[in-house]
């Protein structure tokens, strides 16, 4: 039996801030004149729509030079919570809005998958389901009953209200309290960083963040699910079986400064932002 691993600190990461730290409150959302916007905006929530935005945000500023835009992680648990309650102007969230979610305004920036991820020292090609879902509940914990080496199988798992978690778990048809995790992460960065540390370890993490990593000399490789390469191309084209939504939300319909940032955000002005971040812009 596994020995659950402590949660690895979610401080590193955890705040991506393009300006400065945010209040407790946002401030004003826009002071609009005849000819600029001004003001500031707060964003918070996931991990992996979190750097599309800050980048996003940071051409934005240069061409609104009265404007400031706040860009913070923390899930997108915290992204809802944060836009429901007014505490920032927009939240982030890396999946569709669930049916008690409802109430809030989505605003979909891009699309992404989910893979599962092991070290290049790795020699297992690919997983079925059925043997992920044995490993993350310790029925399988030795890579050589997967065909790899004689070494103890390493489960990296997310935390709580990421929604990456929600989705690898609804994919796989795993209740959350199933999963018999080694370490637990916060954010994409963190969970490639462990794999990338360690040869014996798998996780799971965005598609666009992992191969992103892994065309970038860090030591991981995605995984096929269903005999389907994980990539943005099949991201793209539909056939990769666990995608989802990157949406910018809001607890009422965007006005000001706020409707300006979110439509410059799901314009083809930031597509190509989108694409050097391993996404899939939506269709203009």
């Amino acid at each position: 039996m596994k020995n659950l691993g402590i949660l690895a600190p979610l401080s590193i990461g955890l705040a991506i801030s393009v300006l400065l730290p945010s209040c407790s409150k946002p401030p004003s959302a826009a002071n609009e004149s005849a000819n600029t916007l001004q003001g500031k905006l707060v964003l918070t929530g996931s991990s992996t729509v979190a750097p599309l935005a800050a980048e996003i945000a940071k051409r934005y500023e240069a061409q609104h030079l009265g404007v400031r835009i706040d860009v913070q992680t923390g899930g997108s648990s915290r992204g809802i919570a944060d836009a429901r309650q007014g505490v920032a102007n927009i939240g982030m969230v890396s999946r569709a809005l669930k049916d008690n979610e409802q109430d809030l305004q989505a605003f979909t920036l891009a699309k992404d998958g989910i893979s599962v991820i092991v070290n290049t020292s790795n020699p297992v090609k690919s997983l079925t389901d059925e043997q992920v879902v044995e490993i993350y509940t310790n029925k399988i914990n030795n890579w050589k009953q997967v065909g790899g080496l004689d070494a103890p199988i390493t489960v990296v798992n997310k935390a709580e209200g990421r929604s990456t978690l929600e989705l690898f778990a609804d994919h796989f048809k795993l209740k959350t309290k199933e999963i018999k995790a080694d370490v637990v992460i916060g954010d994409n960065e963190q969970g490639i960083k462990t794999v990338a540390g360690n040869p014996n370890a798998i996780g799971y993490v965005s598609i666009g963040s992992g191969e992103y990593a892994a065309t970038h000399n860090t030591p991981i490789k995605l995984l096929p699910v269903e005999g389907v390469a994980a990539s943005i191309a099949n991201v793209s084209n539909d056939t990769f079986p666990i995608s989802r939504p990157l949406n910018l939300v809001t607890n009422k319909p965007p006005t000001g400064l706020t409707k300006d940032f979110i439509d410059f955000s799901r314009s083809k002005d930031v597509q190509d932002i989108i694409q050097e971040q391993y996404f899939v812009p939506i269709s203009q």
